[in-house]
């Protein structure tokens, strides 16, 4: 029998996350938007919640609770629901970190992990996705060619959170035997980073272009594991994209809820509207079907078991479904949601993106 009920540790993880949300991501939110970053203090207030130092072992400096997808999930949702450029912004780390708790190898986690268990914030990221309309995952542009005892990676990425700062880029590259990632540090010899991107929403996270020409790194730089393992990262990629899309529909239902019941026409709330009413209940559903979906792709990879198909699902679903939900938030607050004074038209703006962004968070 499925149980949905969380734990009494992931209550507690729930809560925390929930109220930092509410009470410090959220208030930030269109002041992020509106300057293209996220404040100093936000983030290292972030940090200070341990959403990166939380899965790393005591070994290596961490808090050593472990990696779990399904904590990773419920972590990502509430964050969503504060703001998802934010949300984005402080997990970035993890999109290197929790590679290497995963196929990393004991010198690379030596030499990495305790990097992120200081008290500041310490950036790193990944690139995976490809400036290309037929990009595929699964089988990415960017090759990787032996060359004696090192790898030559060549291709073009986009869409890299933090690129300019990150100590590191785990970068995903096709090689001879499959799907590969590669830890390229800061600095390394044919590794362009561009301008910074300008996108259409999450626009405090700051994302850029990576063009890698020749870029030599020894065979120790690749992490351990066949193609199915790297594969297993995608999958964990696709499920915190679904899990972040749930909190971000979640919030633009919130709104859209409480405004209709407190705006009133003819002397009646516009809650009480059929047409209201019932779209609001369709959003509910579907915010519902979301969360599901990404509980059962990440309750799979802890267990274990092979999870691409249901983390390709929830991820497709929550995508179309997220906007769909935006819009509709839009919708029932009228001329009111095309106005920046209320949030459904950021929440909107961000939704759009999940269809594009491939290997931006990781449970």
């Amino acid at each position: 029998m499925v149980n949905f009920k969380p734990t009494e540790d992931q209550e507690l993880l729930r809560d925390t996350m929930q109220s930092f949300a509410r009470e410090v991501v959220r208030p930030s939110a269109r002041e992020a938007d509106e300057k293209d970053a996220v404040s100093s203090e936000v983030v290292q207030k972030g940090w200070a919640l341990g959403l990166v130092q939380n899965s790393i072992p005591e070994e290596h400096g961490g808090f050593g609770s472990g990696r779990s997808a399904i904590r990773s999930a419920l972590k990502l949702e509430e964050l969503a629901y504060g703001d998802l450029a934010t949300a984005m912004h402080l997990v970035t780390p993890r999109l290197l970190t929790v590679p290497l708790l995963i196929a990393g190898t004991p010198e690379q986690q030596a030499k990495w992990l305790p990097r992120f268990c200081g008290d500041a914030f310490t950036p790193a990221t990944a690139a995976l996705a490809e400036p290309a309309w037929n990009f595929d995952p699964r089988q990415p542009a960017t090759k990787a060619e032996k060359s004696g005892g090192d790898y030559v990676l060549s291709g073009k990425k986009c869409l890299v959170p933090l690129a300019d700062r990150a100590e590191a880029v785990l970068v995903y590259a096709q090689a001879s035997d499959g799907l590969a990632a590669f830890v390229v540090e800061r600095g390394a010899s044919g590794l362009t980073i561009g301008p910074r991107e300008k996108n259409m929403g999450v626009k405090a996270l700051d994302t850029f272009p990576l063009v890698l020409e020749n870029v030599r790194v020894p065979s120790g730089a690749r992490l351990a594991g066949d193609d199915k393992a790297v594969q297993g990262l995608v999958d964990a990629s696709r499920v915190a994209s679904a899990a972040l899309a749930v909190g971000v529909s979640r919030a633009a239902f919130d709104y859209a809820r409480d405004y209709a019941k407190e705006r009133k026409a003819f002397g009646v709330a516009i809650a009480r509207k059929q047409v209201i009413a019932f779209m609001l209940a369709d959003m509910a559903t579907e915010v519902d079907a979301m969360r599901l979906l990404a509980w059962e792709a990440a309750w799979r990879i802890d267990q274990g078991l092979p999870a691409t198909r249901e983390s390709l699902l929830a991820r497709h679903y929550a995508a179309q479904a997220s906007l769909k939900i935006a819009d509709n938030a839009l919708q029932v607050l009228g001329g009111h949601g095309y106005i920046r004074d209320h949030l459904v038209e950021l929440f909107l703006r961000n939704a759009r993106g999940f269809a594009a962004f491939d290997g931006l968070a990781i449970v």
